[in-house]
């Protein structure tokens, strides 16, 4: 699926793709109420629309990933709402189906910018904890949510986060694959804090699906 990046938004890579392929195979996708959290370009906010969602809303903490979305959404002639927000800036609104692709690199940097898009703290939890915190209030009853992270960022957490929240939980997708520009500045930092073994260049990303 072609998409319009605009400068400074995050670009569709390999967890964007793995994401994208469980929430095109979620059988309540077809008029379901849909939300994609740290959206981006909108990719999956899109797939979700012309898989059939009858309400999609994309949210992102940066204004031009929103306008972003909304482009993407008009030349994919789908609709879209597209807004600014945290991932637990809902309103009190559920959803049917909550797909998230969060920054969750372990990272001793203060993200700035474009660092926002993947700069998750030290364990690379900030924000994948208050998601995990703010699912279950989020999803409507019987509501899937599918997340994407490293397993540097602890998916046993995660899961025990969401089973804590009164969620099912578990990995559904696996795939390795060799690091990125950005694990490849930070390697030396995790090899430092013995967040990685010395002779590692490859990191698990894993799509984790939790239903209410």
């Amino acid at each position: 699926m072609w998409l319009l990046t605009l400068p400074g938004v995050y670009r569709p890579w390999h967890d964007t793709w793995l994401l994208a392929r469980a929430l095109a195979s979620e059988r309540s996708l077809p008029g379901a109420r849909v939300l994609d959290l740290c959206t981006g370009t909108g990719a999956l906010a899109v797939l979700a629309a012309r898989r059939g969602a009858a309400d999609v809303t994309a949210v992102d903490i940066r204004t031009n990933a929103v306008w972003n979305v909304r482009l993407n959404a008009l030349l994919r002639r789908v609709s879209v709402q597209a807004r600014r927000g945290d991932v637990d800036s809902t309103n009190g609104s559920r959803f049917d189906v909550i797909v998230a692709n969060p920054p969750y690199v372990p990272t001793d940097v203060t993200p700035r910018g474009g660092q926002r898009h993947w700069a998750g703290g030290p364990d690379g939890r900030a924000v994948l904890d208050r998601l995990c915190a703010a699912t279950g209030r989020m999803l409507a009853p019987g509501g899937v949510l599918l997340l994407v992270q490293s397993s540097l960022s602890n998916e046993e957490r995660t899961l025990e986060r969401l089973r804590t929240s009164g969620l099912t939980a578990e990995v559904v997708d696996r795939r390795w694959l060799p690091f990125g520009p950005v694990l490849l500045q930070q390697r030396d930092w995790l090899l430092t804090g013995q967040r990685i073994a010395a002779d590692q260049y490859e990191e698990e990303l894993v799509v984790i699906r939790a239903r209410r």
